[in-house]
């Protein structure tokens, strides 16, 4: 993998990582959400007039796009363990931007995935 399309990959995960990170700070405000028939129109009217959650899904959007440059560059099971970077970078996004608990536990996963993807860009 050339360095532009590790780039190109990794700026698919962090667009992705953006996109939780928004969807999370659009939903907070409101609380925890029912998903009942009755009032399911004006729970998504609510959720959909939140700028983070249209910013979200607009990152969602564009990595989708940069990700499909770069599978078209590299094989899919190169490209798709980089995905897990996300949950490292959404782990200490979360924990510096919300207050989340980052334990020794999560530590260590997040060492373990940050070995695999290791592992798997090396073979």
């Amino acid at each position: 993998m050339t360095l532009n399309t590790f780039f190109l990959i990794f700026a698919g995960v962090l667009l992705n990582a953006g996109a939780q990170l928004l969807l999370k700070a659009g939903v907070t405000p409101l609380g925890a959400i029912n998903v009942e028939l009755s009032t399911l129109l004006p729970t998504a009217l609510r959720v959909l007039t939140q700028w983070p959650i249209l910013a979200g899904l607009a990152c969602y959007v564009v990595s989708v796009g940069v990700w499909i440059v770069g599978l078209s560059r590299v094989d899919v099971s190169l490209a798709y363990p980089m995905l897990s970077l996300g949950y490292v970078v959404n782990a200490v996004a979360a924990w510096w931007l919300f207050g989340e608990a980052l334990g020794p536990m999560r530590w260590a996963g997040m060492l373990l995935i940050l070995a695999g993807v290791l592992v798997m860009s090396r073979s």
